[in-house]
């Protein structure tokens, strides 16, 4: 698949999942801290689904402490769970680093030959989580969650992320409509595409890249960060506008910016850097790196009104089950 064109595509939608349901962990990225890990397959469990984790969920590198093994072992964990027709879901433990360096070593055609013969599956993850969200919009065309990571502490604390999750997985029909209440205009207006984005870090550490998205014109653009103090986010931005990724864009949605100092400051690089877009942005919309963190479809087309602050899918971002 090439990345012409990508927003213009209808995603393949995962089945909704359904009790029973075997799912896997994963750990694409950084080492996961076991209690953490038995606590979220706990959750799962919970939710009468089967959790198994990959073989490699609680490895740690030997030379690099801050990845979950290496690189081949992540790859190849991904691989089969991505390929196992009887996993229903994959999820990823954490965030951290690393998911850049497995997404070029998945055999994408095995991965997409999977999903034709099976139907493709949700992936669940957030931050450094979302180079594999491009790579799945990119590569395979299907719709992915930005969601909770399972070993998580929004996950292991919050029972409002938890049950947002949990809707959009089981019964996403009713959260085809997100307005949180701490959602407000950046700029006032209306508009649609199909959504994308996650972590503004990573989307930046993407341009360039030879599978890379070539932009992100008439999508609706998701964007959050963790520990980016205001000049790193402004560096980040910048270096989208001036590639040109955001010409085009449709409309922004912000998440927290947690860590990333006042939000006043913050603020104020957002308005100077989106502002000039002349396209709707809303703010504080709930997603990612806060104390609750609602799960957000990418690939879906949905509509944006930034006054109103809600953001409507036109489907579900799953398909029922038959």
């Amino acid at each position: 698949m090439t990345v012409e064109d990508t927003l213009a595509r209808t995603a393949a939608r995962p089945r909704c999942l359904a009790p029973g349901d075997r799912v896997r962990i994963v750990a694409p990225s950084g080492p996961v801290a076991p209690e953490r890990l038995d606590a979220g397959a706990d959750l799962l469990r919970g939710w009468d689904l089967d959790p198994v984790e990959a073989q490699h969920v609680r490895g740690r590198h030997a030379g690099l402490p801050y990845l979950a093994g290496t690189d081949e072992e992540r790859a190849r964990d991904l691989q089969e769970a991505l390929c196992d027709p009887d996993v229903a879901a994959v999820f990823a433990a954490r965030g951290g680093y690393g998911a850049q360096r497995v997404t070029d070593l998945l055999d994408w055609a095995a991965v997409r030959e999977a999903f034709r013969a099976h139907g493709p599956k949700p992936l669940i993850g957030f931050s450094d989580v979302t180079a594999l969200h491009e790579a799945f919009a990119v590569r395979a065309g299907v719709v992915t969650l930005h969601g909770p990571a399972v070993a998580g502490e929004v996950f292991l604390k919050d029972e409002p992320t938890r049950e947002h999750l949990r809707r959009t997985l089981f019964e996403p029909g009713s959260v085809r409509t997100v307005a949180p209440p701490t959602a407000r205009p950046l700029v006032s207006g209306r508009a649609s595409g199909v959504t994308l984005g996650g972590c503004l870090s990573l989307l930046a550490a993407d341009l360039g890249t030879p599978h890379a998205r070539r932009g992100a014109a008439g999508g609706l653009l998701l964007l959050e960060d963790v520990g980016e103090p205001p000049y790193r986010v402004d560096r980040a931005l910048t270096q989208l506008l001036r590639a040109g990724w955001l010409d085009g864009v449709a409309g922004v949605v912000l998440g927290s910016w947690a860590r990333c100092g006042p939000y006043d400051d913050i603020r104020a690089v957002l308005l100077n850097r989106l502002g000039p877009l002349g396209v709707p942005v809303v703010e504080e919309f709930g997603f990612g790196h806060g104390d609750s963190a609602l799960t957000m479809a990418l690939g879906v087309r949905a509509e944006l009104d930034a006054a109103a602050g809600t953001l409507a899918y036109d489907v579900p971002a799953l398909r029922g089950r038959t």
